[in-house]
């Protein structure tokens, strides 16, 4: 009877802590990849990064007619040109199909890095803010909503975030930053972070070189 008697208490005192425990849990995540594209400065790069693709497009896309068009003539008009004549154009074609192979590298690569090191500036930004927002409001934790399996809306705190984020109008990539330190470059406090795709002109077939260009900025 007494063991019985203790066995009940501890029972019911476990109960009362682990009932306690989860009255002092308060929890919240955050869409990591809306707060990129919606907060200001996600919004502001999202622009800048379309207007340098736009330009490097164009520009490419000028390289690649010039490619196809000596590959079109070779293919049509070499078995009847002389042997020097074909050796011309057909160096021509290699040098510039060359050209534009390293220029499509270059820039995908150029655009890579630029977009990858504002994406990183931003969530870190956002990490300061979440890390601000969970001390004031007292949250045992904060989640990235890509992590999440499930969770109910009422702990969505993106709106919160990118609302106290707008409002400091820091520059990307200085929050957290002390006077006279450089911010630091890449990672992400978010683990691996959003991505998507975006690209630049298709290289001809006899060029294709690796995947286009991607970007974490736009989704």
């Amino acid at each position: 009877m007494r063991n019985r008697l203790i066995i009940g208490f501890v029972t019911l005192l476990t109960m009362a802590v682990a009932a306690t425990a989860r009255a002092d849990v308060k929890l919240a995540y955050v869409d990591i990849q809306r707060a990129l594209n919606d907060c200001r400065n996600g919004k502001s790069a999202k622009a800048e990064f379309r207007v340098r693709l736009e330009h490097v497009q164009a520009q490419l896309q000028g390289e690649q007619s010039e490619v196809q068009r000596l590959k079109d003539e070779l293919d049509k008009k070499g078995p009847l040109m002389q042997p020097d004549q074909l050796q011309t154009l057909n160096q021509e074609y290699t040098r510039k199909l060359r050209d534009f192979q390293d220029d499509y590298k270059n820039t995908r690569d150029s655009l890579q890095e630029k977009d990858n090191e504002i994406t990183g500036a931003i969530v870190r930004d956002l990490a300061t803010i979440v890390r601000q927002l969970g001390q004031r409001n007292g949250y045992t934790m904060v989640m990235e909503k890509g992590n999440l399996l499930w969770a109910i809306p009422s702990i969505d705190i993106t709106d919160d975030v990118i609302r106290n984020y707008d409002a400091t109008n820091a520059k990307a990539g200085t929050l957290g930053v002390a006077p006279g330190e450089a911010p630091a470059g890449g990672g992400s406090a978010f683990g691996g972070g959003p991505q998507s795709h975006s690209s630049v002109a298709e290289p001809p077939p006899a060029s294709t070189p690796d995947d286009a260009g991607r970007s974490t900025i736009s989704k």
